[in-house]
């Protein structure tokens, strides 16, 4: 099948992939009256008397706004808020899906942070969480930074639930390939959002306070410049920050140089940066994570040629998909029931920690579950609502 073609055809058919539905069906005057005026000048008071019977009374309990400048879309970059529509559609779509919950695409059209951070401020009351997405790296960090006081659960899904997703992965990746955590040297090809999240996420760094740790040995992360090394000059803040807990051998150069004896690849950047060559000076049983989208930075086919392991992509027509559709419903969902005021480290790591626990005998095709497992959204939830208590 042609997915391209195919999914063009079907988003002119449908105009559109998601809809408000009510959940009352008015047929009567009777009815009428409740659902609007006079009726529903009451919980109007009420709200007004008490603001946190907002949570009772309204869709705030279980609604999320997807929000995006469409700085960042998949692996198609600054596309804009139009183009980036489709995309946030799709985060509704899956929300509701797995875990019933009632989100809507926010799409900005603005790239300034200080007027994403306001537009977000000013919305808020009829959100009961928000779902930053497809904002460029080092603003999106900034932007979800600046609203984690706003009440609610923030959280920037390209960061963390990237990350989440990476680990839960990994987790069992490492259980197939006989290696362990604390002896894997990671490379990272991508220090936007969702390279140095996942980075956080393996070296535990800012996750104290969670029943869980995480510590690989060492982690180098590259950019379209190459490793990231304390001698170069063009860092921003986040990368920076990034080596504080990375590249402990102190190692320069460019992704080639940084993947001899790897480990572990983890690509979060752009198409085909990865040969079957790149692949045979890594360690014995490499594991590939290529989550470039829709093309991976090495496809399956050559990275086994290379001596891959183990290789999972971003694509559902791939095995091993390593898709965040397996944390963000999940998560939010858990946050929801929880009446969670933000999402904390705690949390995300029992996410992540839960996501693979839900394979109990991962293979080389199967380190992950099924995007399509309903089962997987509810055990996140759970255990995320059980880490907001703690």
């Amino acid at each position: 099948m042609d997915y391209f073609k195919e999914s063009l055809h079907l988003h002119h058919t449908l105009r559109g992939k998601i809809q408000i539905m009510p959940k009352i069906d008015v047929q009567t005057k009777e009815q009428l009256s409740l659902v609007y005026s006079p009726g529903v000048a009451e919980p109007c008071l009420e709200i007004a008397r008490n603001p946190e019977t907002v949570w009772d009374y309204t869709i705030k309990n279980n609604t999320v706004a997807v929000v995006t400048d469409g700085s960042a879309v998949l692996g198609l970059g600054n596309i804009g808020p139009h183009a980036a529509l489709p995309v946030m559609e799709g985060k509704a779509l899956l929300f509701k899906r797995f875990a019933n919950i009632d989100a809507f695409p926010i799409c900005i059209d603005s790239q300034e942070v200080d007027k994403i951070v306001e537009t977000v401020k000013l919305i808020a009351p009829v959100f009961g969480g928000i779902n930053l997405e497809d904002i460029s790296a080092p603003r999106s960090f900034e932007i979800e930074q600046q609203l984690q006081d706003l009440g609610i659960p923030v959280f920037h899904d390209d960061q963390h639930g990237t990350a989440i997703v990476v680990l839960a992965a990994l987790l069992n990746a490492v259980k197939v390939a006989g290696k362990n955590l604390s002896d894997l040297k990671v490379v990272i090809n991508g220090a936007g959002a969702a390279g140095i999240a996942i980075a956080k996420l393996l070296q535990s760094f800012d996750y104290q306070g969670s029943d869980y740790q995480v510590n690989v040995k060492d982690i180098l992360i590259c950019d379209t410049k190459g490793i990231l090394h304390e001698s170069r000059a063009d860092l921003n803040s986040s990368k920076l920050e990034a080596l504080q807990f990375t590249n402990k051998a102190g190692i320069s150069g460019t992704l080639r140089d940084a993947l001899p004896d790897a480990d572990v690849f983890i690509g979060v950047s752009v198409a085909n940066v990865l040969t079957a060559r790149d692949v045979s000076t890594m360690a014995q049983d490499a594991i590939i994570f290529a989550l470039a989208n829709p093309t991976p930075e090495i496809m399956p086919a050559e990275a086994y040629a290379g001596g891959a392991l183990i290789v999972g992509t971003g694509r559902s027509d791939l095995p091993n998909q390593v898709n965040n559709v397996l944390g963000f419903p999940g998560v939010f969902r858990g946050a929801l029931d929880a009446r969670a005021r933000r999402i904390r480290p705690a949390m995300k790591m029992a996410a992540a920690f839960a996501i693979a626990a839900h394979t109990t005998h991962p293979t080389k095709d199967e380190v992950i579950a099924a995007s399509l497992d309903e089962a997987v959204a509810w055990s996140v939830a759970a255990a995320v609502k059980a880490a907001a208590g703690k």
